[in-house]
């Protein structure tokens, strides 16, 4: 495996701006996640990584090797597919020795390399199946497989878990981590889906426009978003603009918003004193006598899910639209209202509010 470096990646296509000065780094054994809505770039910033589109300008950079004029096949990267392209008319053994074929590979070495990637996957007794005799997470294993056993530098997902149902979904992102980690393999991982993202990954690049909005870990892409886009595309988010005004104790900020006044404890200073600021529906809870940071709300739905109940409420202070809240019990309350609060680090801070 090696390490995979984008610098300074631009690619448009006439008018339509699908890369704009793109650089990160995957390091070697580490997955990162492209993530982002359609139409973002991630699968055409992944195509130009398999060689398949040529940037406009920047460098990728695969070991120690500008690959930019590398050709696909001879470019050491092998590409999961969303739709398995598997062979109709091959059997799982053949399907997983055809790049094997293509790059010249003796018969003996074909067969020990095969027979370590059946293994790999679990799917020996499945070897000699058609595809059409496999489940779509079996078929989904074959063409993982198929990508591994030419021992690639880089391994590229574009999206490969959307054909399966939501159950198979989560088993099969768990055997692709697993089996990623074990082998130590560099992987680019393509998906519009924040849940899978964040169970998989070392590293994320949230893309937007063609843009990157932040790069980090799962936990400081969830806990610490950078703007609204990305505290609202992962996961979900209750954001709202505030005052803030700094206190006497250190990391301690006051904060005044439409729904009330908060502490909020944050050791990265607010980028203004008009910002937005976001908290997580998980962060609140139902208040007691004792605790800080409380507001009043009407309950306007309540979904019970089994291990939370989702509400939607608004603020009886008169402000406008309706917050999401996630309990760990159903809450007991009268004529509809409730009372929650949110710890002092719960509250995160975003970006500035624009001028008018």
């Amino acid at each position: 495996m090696s390490r995979l470096e984008l610098k300074n990646i631009c690619k448009n296509f006439d008018d339509f701006v699908a890369s704009k000065d793109i650089s990160f780094v995957a390091e070697e054994g580490e997955m990162v996640t492209l993530l982002g809505p359609s139409g973002c770039g991630k699968t055409t910033l992944l195509k130009m990584i398999g060689g398949f589109h040529t940037p406009d300008s920047g460098e990728i950079i695969i070991g120690d090797e500008v690959v930019n004029k590398v050709s696909p096949e001879k470019r050491n990267t092998s590409m999961c597919f969303q739709s398995y392209a598997l062979f109709p008319h091959l059997s799982v053994e053949h399907n997983i020795a055809f790049g094997l074929n293509q790059k010249g590979v003796g018969k003996s070495e074909q067969i020990a390399r095969v027979a370590e990637a059946v293994g790999q996957v679990d799917l020996g007794e499945h070897s000699h199946k058609m595809p059409s005799e496999l489940s779509g997470g079996q078929q989904q294993r074959v063409a993982l497989a198929r990508a591994m056993v030419t021992r690639p530098s880089v391994i590229l997902f574009d999206e490969p878990l959307s054909n399966l149902d939501a159950k198979l979904r989560e088993s099969v992102r768990f055997e692709i981590r697993e089996l990623q980690k074990r082998y130590n393999l560099t992987a680019i991982y393509v998906t519009h889906d924040q849940a899978e993202a964040l169970a998989m990954s070392d590293k994320i690049v949230v893309l937007n426009k063609g843009r990157i909005e932040q790069i980090g870990t799962p936990e400081d892409i969830y806990y610490r978003p950078a703007n609204r886009f990305v505290a609202d595309f992962i996961g979900a988010a209750n954001i709202l603009p505030a005052q803030v005004a700094k206190t006497e104790t250190p990391d301690l900020y006051k904060v005044k918003t439409e729904i009330g006044e908060f502490d909020v404890e944050s050791a990265e200073a607010p980028m203004s004193d008009k910002i937005f600021v976001c908290w997580r529906p998980e962060d609140a809870k139902v208040a007691t006598e004792e605790d800080g940071n409380r507001f009043n709300v009407r309950v306007n739905q309540m979904a019970f899910m089994g291990n939370v109940t989702d509400l939607i409420v608004e603020s009886v202070e008169g402000a406008q639209g309706e917050m999401r809240i996630q309990l760990p019990k159903r809450p007991q309350f009268d004529n509809d209202l409730l009372s929650l609060s949110i710890p002092k680090n719960g509250i995160r801070f975003l970006e500035e509010v624009p001028h008018e």
